[in-house]
């Protein structure tokens, strides 16, 4: 339960968290319910509301100061001189880069920046995604057209009708990748099979999938970060169906995200071939997020 004690997330604190999120001057991918109560057992994550401002830690027995996350609610309206959570030695990550300028200014010469280029969000237009027109996106306009000459394009909604089959990609793909290998990826299939047998209770989450005759070939999950932005949490394919990831990736933008201006693709996490993969694709920008030092 969300109240001014520190404790786990919730499936059921979504509705409390709302007012937090919509509060906050920049929505980062995050930031989401979605992304903190799935992926709060692996990060150890925990919150509490203080000062109007819902404040999260990554919880570290072996660590004498708090490990914070950015505090989600409206920066501007806080008096963060008067917070005694911003003690010498305290770091916020995942800081975004408005809540940063805002600390130095509120807070001189007692806050250090140190850039994290790995948790920086990849933007993209919904236009580029998806019509993938001109030179720089040819390639991908390419693979998107031999998956559909060879399977069609066959998008449907992901509903409760048809999470049993998405369940059993998500499997699959699990086995393909030898998840039992890496605590990564088993932690990444953890919090996906997490999400899908929780479709119905968390809020917001939008779906597609792509079929290759009766068979499921991707699936892709999200949903809005703002009435401009929609952010992609997931995406997995059959790595057999030539093209599928980048057939998944524009359908999504075509059906899922049409009604949006900008598609947030979350982080690379400083992993090579997901950020040139991510690069790939000509991103319009980033949402960066830094981490947050306080010094004095």
């Amino acid at each position: 339960m969300l109240t001014e004690n520190f404790s786990s997330i919730e499936l059921g604190d979504a509705a409390a968290y709302a007012p937090y999120f919509r509060a906050l001057p920049l929505h980062a991918a995050d930031y989401t319910f979605t992304n903190l109560w799935g992926w709060g057992t692996h990060y150890n994550l925990e919150w509490r509301t203080a000062h109007g401002l819902c404040w999260i830690r990554q919880k570290r027995n072996d660590l004498p100061v708090e490990r914070l996350w950015a505090p989600v609610g409206d920066w501007y309206a806080a008096d963060w001189a008067a917070m005694p959570e911003l003690v010498p030695g305290t770091t916020i990550l995942r800081a975004p880069e408005p809540l940063c300028e805002l600390l130095l200014e509120r807070l001189p010469g007692r806050v250090a920046i140190e850039e994290t280029p790995g948790q920086w969000e990849y933007l993209y237009t919904q236009e580029a995604l998806s019509t993938l027109a001109g030179n720089k996106l040819h390639k991908k306009k390419n693979h998107v057209n031999g998956y559909m000459k060879a399977y069609g394009e066959d998008y449907r909604t992901l509903n409760g009708e048809i999470m049993p089959q998405v369940l059993a990609l998500q499997d699959d793909w699990c086995k393909w990748r030898e998840c039992e290998k890496s605590a990564s990826l088993l932690a990444e299939s953890d919090v996906v099979c997490s999400v899908l047998r929780n479709w119905d209770a968390l809020p917001g989450l939008i779906g597609g999938t792509l079929y290759a005759g009766e068979e499921m070939a991707a699936f892709a999950v999200g949903e809005p970060l703002d009435d401009q932005t929609i952010v992609v949490h997931f995406e997995k394919g059959r790595p057999e169906y030539r093209g599928v990831y980048q057939a998944i990736n524009f359908c999504f933008a075509k059906y899922a995200a049409k009604n949006f201006v900008f598609i947030n693709r979350e982080q690379d996490a400083d992993e090579e071939g997901l950020r040139q993969a991510k690069e790939s694709y000509m991103p319009s920008g980033y949402l960066k997020k830094n981490t947050i030092r306080i010094i004095a």
